[in-house]
């Protein structure tokens, strides 16, 4: 990290960002192409994973089973802030970015774990069996369910003085 002034050395500082963003990007490469992909994700803190699912056949699986080696970020932007000379004008943010690999989650109760994850963070205030049918074995069939190993993350932020 360059800038270490903004570094953000407090673990749960980092855990806390990963559980409260609303979406991410996930960055994969196929030969020497790299993708980025937008995505809703889940951020599993017993187990340090992060959940995601996309189509069962596309580019993301067909990058990750050829290149397991994944980068994800998530980000907030705080306020903008304006200066004297246009080289100082900025803005409050903070940031994670993590490293690790990713893998398609083939056991059916990881899927339902990873799904229902997705599910309950995104939709807390509704019950599978009360407000929604519950995961079936053949939707689990229709979908890629990923989790990403963590291996390595930094977080960063720029908190103006007010």
């Amino acid at each position: 990290m360059r800038r270490h002034d903004r570094e953000i050395k407090d673990q749960a500082e980092i855990k806390a960002i990963l559980r409260d963003s609303r979406f991410g990007f996930i960055a994969t490469t196929f030969e020497d192409q790299p993708f980025i992909h937008p995505n809703l994700f889940w951020y599993d803190e017993k187990n340090q994973r992060i959940y995601f699912h996309t189509a069962l056949e596309g580019r993301a699986r067909s990058n990750i089973e050829t290149n397991p080696k994944i980068c994800f970020c998530v980000a907030t932007m705080g306020r903008l802030l304006p200066a004297d000379t246009a080289i100082e004008f900025s803005t409050e943010y903070a940031s994670v970015t993590v490293f690790g690999n990713a893998r398609i989650a083939d056991d059916t109760s990881e899927q339902r774990h990873g799904l229902q994850g997705l599910l309950d963070k995104y939709f807390p205030q509704l019950k599978p069996g009360e407000d929604y049918s519950p995961i079936t074995d053949p939707q689990l069939q229709r979908t890629s369910v990923f989790a990403i190993e963590i291996e390595a993350w930094s977080g960063k932020q720029k908190v103006a003085e007010s």
